[in-house]
């Protein structure tokens, strides 16, 4: 587990072997099998997420049952910060495993605990908030100027072969279209 610790920090700030070691000694694996809820809207959650391996998303149901993907994780990534993703401890929405998913979760206040005494790991954890909020804006941006052929395009640049591992309706639903608006923007792009 520790070197797949180091390739997710290291993508993001590279910690110390010092801060790694502490980290990994808090952390504990848990393992999730396709389609099941890792977190559930408006359920309790003190935990920060590494994902290990498999794919993740995260999304809303609104009032007519309807659902909309917000986010996707894979290997290597982590889970939008608690502090982002909760209120009051309460998670804001759901969290899936799209494949089977093996990640690493740690305490809230463990990790917050060590951010306060490690200047290494605040550091990381805050460049992890600011990814996400620059992540946010980026998709909130593309779904407000972007066609939504330019957003497919996007999409398949941030999440390379992703499209081929997971359903489509959670991919259309992300890039905020119809099932069948994205099978005909596949068939056009595929002609080009």
């Amino acid at each position: 587990m520790a070197h797949v610790i180091k390739n997710i920090t290291d993508r993001i700030y590279p910690l110390s072997r010092q801060s790694l070691e502490l980290i990994e000694s808090e952390l504990t694996i848990e393992e999730y099998n396709k389609k099941e809820l890792i977190i559930e809207s408006d359920s309790w959650n003190r935990k920060e997420y590494f994902i290990l391996e498999g794919i993740c998303r995260s999304f809303l149901i609104n009032p007519l049952f309807e659902e909309t993907t917000l986010s996707f994780y894979t290997d290597n990534t982590v889970v939008t910060p608690n502090l982002a993703r909760t209120v009051e401890g309460k998670s804001l929405y759901n969290l899936q495993a799209l494949t089977s998913v093996r990640l690493a979760s740690i305490s809230v206040s463990v990790f917050e605990q060590m951010r306060i005494d490690h200047e290494e790991i605040r550091n990381f954890g805050q460049t992890v908030m600011r990814n996400e909020l620059i992540k946010k804006v980026d998709k909130e941006m593309g779904l407000a100027a972007l066609t939504a052929s330019d957003r497919l395009i996007k999409f398949r640049d941030t999440y390379p072969m992703l499209e081929n591992l997971i359903p489509h309706p959670h991919i259309a639903s992300y890039l905020g279209i119809t099932n069948i608006t994205l099978s005909r923007l596949r068939k056009n792009l595929s002609g080009t």
